[in-house]
């Protein structure tokens, strides 16, 4: 059944229209036709069951069969990735958004080779929010993850945010295995982390620097194996393992 994204706000009655992008879509790759059923996704946990009413011109309505509420994960997980060269980043916000991120953050690190002003930050900020919004639609994902503008580590630092799990990746010696800060705070506090966030650096890793200003805020590091890994596959791979930790059976006791 074909997915579709509607923000929420123009999810509060029983008839929907798609946003014109979708609608096109729907009319012109799609093939869309009157009384064939629909999913629209609002990004906030909505999952709406539709029958199209009216397809035709440049849009498409839908009439509301059945809404079903979505509950959010457990954990809130944040993804500080430093912004790779090229249009990597967009592959690390799909997966990402895949793996139930709750949000994701570009982070413009002093090995970062993409240099970006305010009108260019901008428009690849709406790049990738529109990546997430493909991909909850291609996965089946009722929550949209937010994508923040890009900031340097100091300045996202600077906001003075807490998470239950800060962890970042890290080549330099003395990270650990994730589990090993898994059961540690489970131990501690009798409970998974409600909030998780992940730090993966550019090609080569954050400068020692950086390394140590995040570590410095809490952060505690981990190792993604022994091999040194593309900054796509390491925020893959450390996203993947949070949700191995987070989802696999425990005794609290």
């Amino acid at each position: 059944m074909h997915r579709f994204y509607v923000p929420p706000a123009q999810c509060r009655s029983e008839s929907l229209t798609l946003p014109e992008r979708e609608a096109l879509h729907a009319l012109n790759v799609l093939r869309l036709r009157a009384r064939e059923r629909v999913v629209v996704l609002d990004g906030v946990g909505g999952e709406y069951l539709c029958e199209v009413i009216e397809a035709g011109g440049r849009s498409v309505t839908l009439k509301v069969v059945q809404k079903n509420m979505i509950a959010p994960l457990p954990c809130q997980v944040t993804l500080l990735q430093a912004i790779p060269k090229g249009r990597t980043m967009d592959l690390i916000v799909q997966k990402a958004t895949e793996l139930g991120v709750h949000r994701i953050v570009p982070v413009l690190s002093e090995r970062v080779v993409t240099h970006l002003d305010d009108d260019s930050a901008q428009g690849k900020t709406g790049k990738w929010e529109a990546t997430a919004i493909e991909a909850i639609k291609q996965c089946g994902s009722a929550w949209l993850p937010a994508v923040e503008a890009p900031a340097t580590p100091q300045a996202f630092l600077a906001r003075g945010e807490k998470f239950d799990l800060p962890l970042i990746a890290s080549l330099q010696p003395g990270a650990q295995h994730p589990r090993r800060h898994f059961d540690a705070f489970l131990e501690e506090r009798k409970r998974l982390p409600q909030s998780v966030c992940l730090w993966i650096g550019p090609e080569g890793d954050f400068t020692p620097s950086e390394t140590n200003t995040v570590r410095a805020s809490g952060a505690l590091p981990i190792t993604l194996g022994p091999v040194v890994l593309r900054s796509e596959t390491a925020a893959v791979y450390g996203l993947s393992v949070i949700n191995y930790e987070l989802q696999a059976p425990r005794s609290l006791s």
